[in-house]
């Protein structure tokens, strides 16, 4: 019997998830779609069905904001359960990887919206005075970040320094496919970030493509966890971008 909290119990658990993930055929269906009632009944039928709990026909941008964001945490918090200990550490790091964009925000002194003072994750720093944001980051859960506070467009390096911080063996000995999810995950950021807004869905396409292959390679590997959850994380950026597209153009016809 495979036990939980072990690699071969990660790996069956999300073999499994990775089998049940929205194709092709199910994306092409929603997208033509055109309001956001409609496309919330189709979806809840698919695969995407876990992303759209507390979501309504009558949600705002920001609650659908909200909602998507708890499930990526709750999530990764799941994945977490599944990992032996010593892999929970650096899994339950990437459940922060929606704080970078408000926590950028911040940083470069903009104001708090008042979607980000509804989150439990952002609301004390939100509160604070500009001045003394930097000093309340360190002293969070959050701290690793606050080496980027002062050169926001280095929060993502930031980041990447403390999940390998956390990582339980140097990246290189933990095994073989793990520096090429790194590579293929920085290859993709330097791609996009200088890439035309119409090249943005083909670039995610294609590293779906290139992630998948990777996860056949990386059988009981740790980096298979890692995988996974980039794999998930494509999927609810491709949703969330499916929905707000409907919500704010209801609302654009309304007013």
């Amino acid at each position: 019997m495979i036990e939980c909290g072990s690699l071969e119990y990660a790996h069956g658990r999300l073999q499994a998830r990775h089998g049940q993930r929205a194709g092709e055929p199910v994306w092409r269906r929603i997208e033509v779609v055109r309001d956001f009632a409609p496309l919330l009944e189709l979806a809840r039928a698919t695969a995407l069905r876990p992303w759209l709990d507390g979501i309504t026909a009558d949600s705002t941008d920001a609650q659908i904001e909200s909602t998507l964001r708890g499930h990526w945490r709750t999530r990764v918090a799941e994945v977490v359960g599944w990992m032996p200990q010593a892999w929970q550490s650096p899994v339950a790091w990437c459940a922060t990887l929606p704080d970078l964009g408000p926590l950028q925000h911040l940083a470069r002194g903009g104001e708090p919206a008042p979607w980000m003072e509804d989150d439990n994750a952002w609301r004390a720093l939100c509160a604070a005075q500009p001045a003394e944001r930097a000093a309340l980051l360190v002293a969070g859960p959050l701290g690793a970040l606050a080496a980027a506070w002062d050169v926001p467009r280095t929060m993502g390096d930031a980041w990447l320094a403390e999940w390998k911080r956390r990582l339980p063996r140097a990246i290189g000995d933990a095994d073989e496919v793990m520096p090429l999810v790194v590579r293929t995950l920085a290859d993709h950021y330097r791609a996009f970030a200088s890439a035309a807004a119409e090249q943005g869905w083909l670039l995610r396409a294609a590293l779906s493509a290139r992630l998948s292959l990777l996860l056949r390679r990386a059988a009981a590997e740790p980096a298979a966890v890692f995988i996974h959850l980039a794999l998930c994380a494509l999927d609810l950026e491709r949703l969330r971008a499916e929905l707000l597209r409907r919500v704010l153009f209801a609302h654009r016809k309304v007013t």
